[in-house]
């Protein structure tokens, strides 16, 4: 069988659409920003979830998140990625400043049954390795559970 070399940019977006598993959670979701952008939103200082997420969000989507979003039902290996940003106010515009945290929702039905499908971790500020998720993703599931009804995912897709 004659084999053509895959070129090497689209060998690097195929491996950047799942994040490799390490450990008891996911791994950090490298090339995310690749994806599709879903969202962006701010917190507020105020709102009910500043504390800890005061801040401008991006929610990034791999491929099968996105037909989740579109379907309603995320298929196992649907990756959504939270990347929080610092929330700067300045000259009657707010800004992004530095990187907060990257937070991950992978489904795996099967691994994280007890947390609806869902596998959840964090990464504080730019680290790839210094991760915020040690009960194994259930405060973060607690908090999710007030959207079952949508698959535990609180964005929506629009059009």
């Amino acid at each position: 069988m004659n084999l053509k070399p895959i070129p090497i940019l689209a060998a690097l977006v195929l491996s950047a659409q799942l994040p490799a598993e390490a450990g008891e959670g996911p791994a950090y979701p490298g090339g995310y920003r690749l994806w599709t952008h879903v969202k962006s939103m701010a917190i507020h200082p105020g709102h009910a979830l500043a504390d800890p997420f005061l801040g401008i969000h991006h929610i990034y989507a791999n491929p099968a998140a996105l037909e989740g979003y579109r379907s309603g039902r995320f298929p196992d290996g649907s990756v959504i990625v939270f990347d929080q940003l610092q929330l700067v106010n300045a000259d009657d515009a707010s800004t992004e400043g530095e990187r907060v945290l990257v937070g991950i929702m992978v489904k795996d039905r099967k691994r994280y049954a007890g947390t609806g499908g869902w596998g959840f971790q964090g990464w504080a500020g730019n680290s790839h390795d210094q991760t915020l998720v040690s009960d194994g993703g259930a405060a973060c599931y607690d908090c999710h559970t007030a959207q079952a009804g949508r698959d535990y995912v609180f964005s929506t897709w629009r059009d």
